[in-house]
């Protein structure tokens, strides 16, 4: 498949959505709604609510269905960005080649627009408005496996270990695995879980896009270790190197770069190998599978 031109659609349609769902700026007050829509439109890959829409596809499902859900995961994401980037956590300056959030509205309006981006995504996937089509069942699994996901058994749990290992010798790969589990593998897997059951999926096929999404997410996340070593700042959008000169726990740190490598192919087979039950509706998510491990930013 043409993944260029798919994602290019996607996306379009994904900021189409977030125009509309998203407070307008010149709604009071003015400068939170700046904040949000400031890293929200930066210009971001949208990988999560892209694996969303193709997830529901991929069991059966029209795109409009996930769609709100979607738009609320890259909320979630950008809130958890806006975070990681503030001078207590990562204290970065650059975010998708852009002046991170703080750099531009101050700290305070930053954490703000976090919370703000976070409890927005959950007020638009609680709207029963957006769900009509969707079984009360499935509705209340979707917030559930995103919260959870999102949470201290989760986004906010790697995090935490993330910070806590930063510049420790004695890190051993379990760790490393928990972290990019949970720090980044998490809402991957729950953007695809998510999609599975606003497209109606059945047990077979829920528990099969699950497998992939713990995979992928595994997957992006060692690309990410690798490209903080290989890639440019121009490139990533953010500062090279900025891994290795906080001494932060990851994979080529742990197992080495040519390892690292390995275990993100391995990861990206074991996708593959998950969609096999599906057919061709399932060529998106191998597709993005690939391009998780092959991109350069």
């Amino acid at each position: 498949m043409d993944l260029k031109t798919y994602l290019k659609e996607r996306i379009a349609l994904v900021d189409q959505a977030l125009e509309q769902y998203l407070p307008r700026e010149d709604k009071r007050p003015q400068s939170i709604h700046k904040a949000m829509r400031y890293s929200i439109f930066a210009g971001g890959k949208r990988v999560r609510p892209i694996l969303m829409l193709a997830a529901c596809e991929t069991v059966g499902g029209p795109v409009k269905q996930a769609l709100p859900a979607a738009c609320a995961m890259e909320m979630i994401h950008t809130y958890s960005l806006i975070h990681d980037d503030l001078p207590a956590m990562d204290d970065d300056d650059f975010r998708r080649g852009r002046p991170t959030n703080h750099k531009v509205f101050g700290e305070a309006i930053a954490i703000l627009a976090g919370d703000g981006l976070l409890t927005e995504a959950f007020k638009l996937m609680s709207d029963p408005r957006f769900f009509a089509d969707v079984t009360p069942a499935a509705h209340l699994a979707v917030i559930h496996e995103i919260a959870a996901c999102a949470g201290t058994f989760g986004m906010v749990g790697g995090q935490v270990v993330d910070m806590e290992s930063e510049g420790k010798a004695d890190i051993d790969l379990p760790t490393v695995q928990y972290i990019h589990t949970h720090k980044t593998g998490a809402l991957i897997k729950a953007s695809v879980v998510a999609g599975a059951l606003l497209g109606g999926a059945d047990d077979a096929q829920l528990a099969a896009i699950r497998r992939y999404g713990e995979a992928a997410g595994l997957a992006f996340q060692i690309a990410d270790d690798i490209l903080d070593i290989e890639g440019t700042t121009e490139e990533i959008g953010k500062d090279a190197g900025s891994d290795e000169a906080r001494g932060k726990a990851t994979y080529p740190a742990v197992m080495g770069l040519a390892a690292a490598k390995q275990e993100a192919q391995a990861m990206m087979d074991a996708a593959f190998f998950a969609l096999e039950p599906f057919g061709e509706t399932a060529e998106p998510l191998r597709a993005i599978a690939r391009y998780i491990v092959e991109r350069k930013n």
